[in-house]
């Protein structure tokens, strides 16, 4: 550096690089705007290689069919802010029932436009494919949600042509209630929930703490489980080609 100038002129450099951390694939998810479980899950849950990267929508506090579906607006934009300088392998919707409330043709229109070149999806949309995987026809379904948000998800699994064994929600209505649901509480639900003439149970929802129970779930049910951040993550990592099957989660990682 000359001391006499403001000018720094580097010296060059042989700079060696890696592969880098999302080597594998890079995903991304546009989160509704209080949602606070889902980032610190799939972080945690990527294998080795793949990059999460979020960004959040824009919606009314409460959570209802009429409020998620005012995401579509804003799900472009949000889309359009991950990575826009290096792109993304598959992009996500990160709502359950915004998912459904938006549509999920919608939604992925709507991804698509705002990062080209990504495989957009949702999290409804790896929620069915995954039940489809196991061949599910009839499931019992325990949910946070209030009986309102539980009509309009019912009635999207019975238009799927699925029959619904049980259905029942805890009645809460907002993320800051859904996040603090004790996970081992979520063992019990289930088991109250769960009926023996249905061959998956489903736990929707990403702002509750499914992930790290289901293996407990499916145990103590001895029947297949879903719940929607592992389905989401399954459903991300199959489409980036990253195959790994991970230990813990449920048999849909172990399985497929």
């Amino acid at each position: 550096m000359d001391q006499a100038s403001d000018t720094i002129v580097s010296q060059r450099w042989d700079v060696r690089f890696d592969a880098g951390r999302n080597a594998r694939g890079k995903i991304g998810m546009v989160l509704i705007p209080n949602e606070q479980t889902i980032e610190e899950e799939m972080i945690r849950t990527a294998p080795p290689g793949v990059g999460v990267y979020f960004s959040r929508a824009v919606m009314p506090h409460e959570i209802s069919t009429a409020a998620l579906a005012q995401c579509g607006d804003t799900i472009a934009e949000a889309a359009g802010r991950i990575l826009p300088d290096d792109g993304l392998d598959v992009v996500c919707f990160a709502c359950t029932s915004g998912s459904i409330a938006v549509g999920e043709a919608r939604a992925r229109a709507e991804l698509a436009r705002g990062a080209p070149g990504a495989q957009a999806t949702t999290l409804v949309t790896g929620v069915r494919r995954a039940m489809e995987r196991f061949g599910a026809r009839r499931i019992a379904v325990g949910t946070p949600y209030t009986d309102e948000l539980n009509t309009t998800v019912a009635r999207y699994w019975r238009q799927a042509g699925l029959e619904i064994a049980n259905f029942q929600g805890l009645g809460l209505d907002y993320d800051h209630q859904m996040i603090r649901v004790d996970p081992r509480y979520l063992i019990e639900f289930a088991e109250a929930v769960d009926r023996p003439d249905a061959d998956l149970f489903l736990m929707s929802c990403g702002a509750i703490r499914t992930l790290g129970v289901v293996e407990e779930i499916e145990r103590r049910l001895g029947k297949p489980v879903v719940a929607s951040n592992q389905a989401m993550l399954w459903d991300c990592l199959r489409l980036a080609g990253v195959e790994d099957r991970l230990e813990g989660y449920g048999r849909l990682f172990r399985d497929f």
